[in-house]
């Protein structure tokens, strides 16, 4: 039996996992760490600062290479590939290093079940015939991280919520009906193929991590800013994972600021105290 915890870790700061979390990962034999390439090391060294906070057993840690995924259109053929590719790579760590079966557990960006497809990889897995047995550890949603930072609420009074992506947003227009959406996935801004006028956008980048960048205001004030921020941001950082909330009809909130950074940096995590 492989006992497989996929435990929700937030945005990368140990502050946002919840005492189930730390529990899981304590009492799982192997943690299993992927690495996505030099360009984006700080992912994995944030994976690594949440075990080292978090760890007091002993468990064991071992890293990966995580497959790539093709470039190639069209897009769901290659995601569907690169996901078997994944599920392969996790059964080879596991056949290594829990021939006998065991718990592992593997750290997910944000929450498992919200834009994430390691619920969707963790059904291909196949290991030597050996039963699985999957549990799920929520953690704290970019979204959650977004309005708390912003210090906003997710829904106006009584009123729905879309979520949805920024490669529909910019297929599709926004939503009918919906009054705030919520955008996941963008890596082309896609809000700028929008008519600007009477919209607000809550922005942030790094959410919970020492870079963290805030903007927010009338989409046609700041929204050329968001562009600039982004493109500069992914240029330092080698990566960026961003996330935005926008709003019809309601400027009021719209406090058109910017913060960078937090006072915490990674040694603070990693040595808590």
């Amino acid at each position: 039996m492989i006992d497989i915890h996929l435990i929700g870790i937030g945005t990368g700061n140990p502050d946002h996992l919840i005492l189930a979390a730390i529990k899981a990962m304590n009492a799982a034999d192997l943690i299993l760490l992927p690495r996505k390439g030099e360009g984006k090391s700080d992912l994995i060294d944030l994976r690594r600062s949440i075990c080292n906070a978090v760890l007091t057993g002993s468990t064991r840690v071992v890293e990966f290479d995580l497959p790539v995924r093709s470039a190639t259109p069209p897009y769901i053929e290659a995601v569907n590939s690169w996901h078997d590719a994944i599920a392969a790579t996790w059964a080879e760590q596991i056949a290594t290093h829990l021939p006998s079966g065991g718990t592992l557990a593997l750290l997910v960006w944000g929450d498992p079940s919200l834009y994430d497809s390691t619920l969707r990889i963790a059904e291909r897995l196949s290991v030597n015939g050996m039963a699985l047995r999957m549990h799920v550890v929520p953690g704290i949603t970019s979204i959650q991280a977004l309005t708390a930072a912003h210090a906003i609420p997710l829904n106006m009074l009584g009123a729905p919520v879309l979520i949805t992506t920024g490669r529909r947003l910019r297929e599709q227009g926004w939503p009918d009906a919906a009054e705030t959406i919520v955008i996941m996935l963008d890596g082309t801004c896609a809000f700028q193929t929008l008519p600007p006028d009477g919209v607000s956008i809550w922005w942030g980048a790094y959410l919970g991590m020492p870079h963290e960048t805030l903007i927010s205001g009338v989409l046609a004030d700041v929204g050329a800013r968001i562009i600039e921020a982004r493109a500069t941001l992914r240029a330092q950082h080698g990566w960026i994972m961003d996330v935005y909330l926008m709003r019809k009809s309601d400027t009021r909130q719209a406090i058109g600021s910017t913060q960078t950074g937090r006072a915490l940096c990674l040694n603070e995590w990693a040595n808590p105290g």
